[in-house]
Formats: C-alpha cells, structure tokens, sequence
C-alpha cells in the first residue's frame, strides 16, 4: 500500500503533467504583479503634506517673561468624550504646532502632565474639582496637583530645549472628535465630528502679575487640518472662568492607508486563478472517469484525496509566495513615487519582519484556499458549480457586508472564509473585523471542515 508522500508525488505529477493548469499557475503570478504595479501607479496620497500631530484648543492666555507659575482650580468639566480635556498649558507661541507642557484634567482618565503631543504621565487626582500648578524654571515645566490648593504633590516635569523669554501661559480645554461610522453600499466610511467641552476654573492666579487675558481658538490652518473643530469662548464673573473648546491634543500617524496591503492588491486576482485550478484538477477527474483509475490504485479513497489537496496547496503556496513578492517588490516602488513614502510611509525591505509575514501569508492564504477548493470540487463533482461556490464563499462576503450594519458586517467578515484575507493586513483601522492570524486559523477551519466532509462522501460514493 502505498504511503501518503508517495501518493502526493503522485498527484504532483499529474498536476505538472497538465500543461494548461502550469501556465494557468504562472499566469497568476505574472497578472498578480502586472495588476498590483498598475493600482500602485494609479495611487496618490499627500499625507506627507500634513503634521503629525493634532494641537487645536481653546486658549486663554498671558505672556510669561522669564519664570513664574500658574494656578487654578478645575471646579468641572463638562465634556462627551473622555479624552476631553481642560487644564493649565504653557506654550511657546498660541500657533498650532509650537512646543508646549501641560497639566490637565481629562473627562475619563484623571489628572495627566502632557507635553511634545505624545508624552503623558498620569497624575494623582481622578477627577474635579482639582487643583493644578504648572512652573516654569527656564526650559523646564514642573507640575503639582493638589485637593486643596495648600498641600501640592508634584505630577511630573517636562524639559522644553530651545524655550524663547516669553511663552504664554494660561487656561485651556479642548474636546476630540466623535467617530461616526456611516454605511454605503461599497464601503464604509467613518466621518469624525466636532464635540465641545465646557470647564468652569477659579481660584486663577499668575505670577508674576496679572495682566489681559486673551482668549482665542488655537487651530491648525483649514488646508492641513484632520479634524473639524466648533468656535470655543471664555467668559469670566467674579474670578470664575468659563471656557469652551473644541478639538484635540496628540500625536498622529498621518494617513491610514496599508500600504502593504495596497503593494499586493492584484493578489486576489491570483487567489481566483488558484481557486479555479484547484477545483479542475478534481473535477475533471470525474468529469472523465480517470478517478476510478486513482482509487484503483489508491483504495484508501480519503488518503488519496487529501493527497490530491496537499500536492495543489503545494503549488498554490509556492504561487502565492512569488505573487506577493513580485508585487511588493514592484508595486511598492510605485508606490513610493505617488507619494506613500517616508516618513509616514517608510519603504520596507523584503526582509522586514512585516513584509515577510505577509508573504508568508499570502503563500498560505493561497494553499488554503486550494485546498478548499478540491473539497469542494470532490463534494460537487462539477467544475462549474464548485467554481461558483468557491468563489461566492470568497467575494461575496465581502460585497454584501458593506450595504449591512456596521456590526453585522464586521461579524460576516470574521466569521465566513473571508476572514482568511486578514492575513494581508498590516494596519489595524476602525473597520478591522479580525487580526491576521486568527483571520486565517478561521479559514483553516472551513478547509478542514470541507475536506472531512468530503472524504465522508467520497468513501460512500461511488466513483
């Protein structure tokens, strides 16, 4: 009896012997690249054009000559969103973009001392009121925060290298967009929309001195802004401040695009060729009646199918190795000189870890999908009819979810075999319904499933 090696180099060479399914494999990769390289030269991005960073608030503020120091108490805020803040700022100019250190109260995460739109350190108080001090000694910020205004427990500090004479210091509140995700047939698209917030402070006091306060909206200039933002104000009655803000304070990645992903966007054209010749070389087969002659030679009907599944997963695996490595290395170029490069786009080598494990994954992606394919091909016995069914299980998934509701859709998208796609996504965005790797182990499933099913059948079947 033969052993299983011995019956998938078997199936090797029938599927080598046959011409027209060899230059199909080739073909994949050859269209795989040429339609990646051609998306990749109708692609564009300006992200680079844009900061990286979001810094848009309500400010009110004095100029600081020299040391001195700040204090009020945040008796509330009224914000929607958590990350809503309201606190004590100094900055270096009030224009959006200039280095900045900051002592605030948030609306759901405590007392935080911020600086350089990426440094945060918790403080020690959860909510208001609050009192908050922030000192300047030369290009260092010291913060306090306190219950009482009497007993100060220092926050943190944050050094501002290159800090001119006068800064300006003051009051600030500022409230971050709300993500609303809206549903079109063909896709999704998340709208972000301006949120304001409201804080009450007293007990302001600046020293040295105190002068004018002006208050004014910091905001990026409208043809580099991310975010809409609503007009803040101040109003001030016996020593209380009211003040509204709008927008946010942080660092960003400019652009969400995978660019990854988009470098092997024609991959889904080699999956369909892969997909019709895994489920040729079992049904025409059938079709012919020379399976009689497999199972003549392989009385083990499931061994020699599963054989059959391993020897094309083989081949798709190495066809989808090469498909996904001819296309980053093409379509990325492309890519770059549309304007998805560096710095919010660095180019990967092939080597980088990222890179290869999407690769890798695709190979897989591809021997799964095979392998599915000849289960289905053994279940149906009919090229046309398991063609369509493979590829119904493959696209339309996707098609459909995108006019269902927005959590319908991402449970469709991780739970059908088209989760198996996960594996070629490298940026995790809002609509991400599955990591990578779980979004293959469930397509693994559906093949295994598949390919029990179908040496159950094909064992009670007559040939």
């Amino acid at each position: 009896m033969r052993t299983f090696g011995r019956l998938v180099r078997a199936e090797w060479t029938k599927v080598r012997s046959v011409r027209r399914w060899m230059v199909a494999a080739g073909a994949a990769v050859v269209l795989s690249v040429a339609l990646s390289t051609w998306f990749a030269s109708a692609s564009s991005t300006d992200a680079n054009d844009y900061p990286n960073y979001l810094d848009q608030f309500h400010f009110v503020h004095q100029p600081l000559t020299g040391d001195g120091a700040v204090v009020a108490r945040v008796r509330s805020l009224a914000a929607s969103q958590v990350w809503a803040r309201a606190g004590l700022m100094v900055k270096q100019q009030a224009v959006s973009g200039s280095p900045y250190a900051a002592v605030l109260l948030t609306a759901g995460h405590g007392v935080q001392v911020e600086s350089a739109f990426g440094t945060s350190t918790p403080g020690a108080l959860d909510s208001a009121p609050a009192w908050l001090r922030l000192t300047r000694t030369g290009s260092v910020i010291t913060a306090d925060v306190s219950t009482d205004g009497v007993a100060w427990t220092p926050a943190g500090t944050a050094t501002l290298d290159g800090l001119p004479t006068t800064v300006e210091i003051g009051l600030f509140v500022s409230s971050p967009t709300q993500a609303v995700i809206e549903r079109q047939f063909g896709g999704t698209h998340r709208a972000d929309v301006a949120t304001l917030a409201t804080a009450t402070f007293d007990h302001v006091a600046l020293t040295p001195g105190a002068g004018t306060w002006a208050s004014e909206d910091v905001v990026t200039p409208p043809d580099l802004a991310y975010e809409p933002v609503l007009p803040g104000g101040m109003s001030e009655s016996g020593g209380t401040f009211t003040v509204t803000g709008s927008g946010d304070i942080m660092y960003v990645v400019n652009g969400d695009d995978d660019v990854i992903l988009q470098a092997l966007a024609g991959i889904l054209l080699g999956l369909i060729i892969v997909a019709v010749i895994a489920v040729l070389t079992i049904s025409s087969e059938f079709r012919r009646h020379l399976i009689r002659t497999t199972f003549t030679a392989a009385p083990l009907r499931g061994r020699a199918l599963l054989a059959k599944a391993t020897a094309v997963a083989g081949v798709s695996f190495v066809v989808g190795l090469l498909a996904a490595a001819g296309c980053y290395a093409l379509a990325r170029p492309e890519l770059a000189r549309n304007g998805f490069a560096a710095p919010n786009y660095p180019v990967l080598p092939l080597t980088d870890p990222t890179v290869l494990r999407v690769i890798v994954g695709a190979g897989l992606l591809l021997a799964l999908v095979a392998m599915l394919a000849v289960a289905l091909g053994a279940l149906l016995r009919r090229g046309a009819a398991a063609i369509t069914l493979i590829l119904v299980l493959l696209l339309l998934p996707t098609i459909f979810s995108s006019a269902l509701p927005f959590d319908v859709a991402l449970w469709i998208n991780r739970a059908t075999p088209v989760a198996g796609m996960a594996i070629l996504n490298t940026r995790p965005t809002f609509s991400t319904a599955i990591s990578p790797w779980p979004g293959l182990g469930v397509l693994a499933g559906y093949t295994a499933a598949a390919l029990l099913l179908a040496v159950w059948r094909i064992r009670r079947r007559d040939a």
